[in-house]
């Protein structure tokens, strides 16, 4: 079965699926399961910051295949932990191999988890979730081509975050961030995935503190 140029892909087992999430191994489950989901969780949604930021520049699939060693580097991303790092974590991290040993998004991630320390709990899950646009008001996108790279959103988002301290937060990673966690949904009109989630406003999902989801999720647009 054949899809128009750029529509939803036929995959091995016969379900339709968006172009990207076929053309590797390591997509397919991430994008069933994971991406366009609803996150909520202060530290969820700061780890979905910080592999923004370390993918910026690279191709999603290289951070999607260091996901667990990043987690491992940065104590699951719990925002507490990551706040009070040394100048010894900091070298450990620049010579670790299992994630990407990149000097200014290593401090990003550091400098960012020391503004949310600040802030209190659920600020950054309300922050977020509260750029989520209506969803009975975005069109569907049908093709690759209809599915934005930036939104009026996204640069408001983008525009709040950094006026609040944090790093490496542009109004393209913000879309990116959107578009994992939940707070759009890009897949294409005739995805399997979407058939599942039709009708669903994930702004009424119920939000957590502080706390991570029972299922692991991350950030970043593949679509890039």
């Amino acid at each position: 079965m054949s899809a128009p140029t750029g529509g939803a892909v036929a995959g091995p087992d016969g379900r339709l699926r968006c172009p990207w999430g076929l053309s590797a191994e390591d997509y397919v489950a991430y994008h069933d399961q994971e991406w366009g989901r609803p996150v909520h969780g202060d530290d969820a949604l700061f780890e979905r910051i910080s592999l923004e930021a370390f993918q910026s520049g690279l191709s999603w699939i290289t951070i999607l295949r260091r996901r667990e060693g990043f987690r491992a580097a940065f104590a699951g991303f719990r925002i507490a932990d990551v706040a009070v790092f040394t100048d010894a974590d900091r070298e450990r991290l620049l010579a670790d191999t299992g994630i990407i040993r990149n000097r200014a998004k290593i401090d990003a991630t550091l400098g960012n988890a020391r503004v949310l320390a600040t802030w209190q709990p659920g600020e950054l899950d309300e922050l977020i979730w509260s750029y989520a646009p209506d969803a009975a008001g975005r069109p569907v996108p049908r093709v690759v081509g209809d599915v934005p790279a930036v939104t009026d959103e996204s640069k408001a988002l983008s525009k709040e975050l950094k006026k609040r301290g944090l790093r490496f937060v542009g109004p393209t990673t913000a879309y990116a961030l959107m578009q994992a966690c939940g707070l759009v949904d890009d897949h294409l009109a005739d995805c399997t995935v979407r058939a599942r989630t039709a009708g669903q406003d994930p702004r009424g999902a119920v939000r957590s503190a502080r706390g991570r989801l029972s299922a692991p999720g991350t950030s970043a647009s593949p679509w890039r």
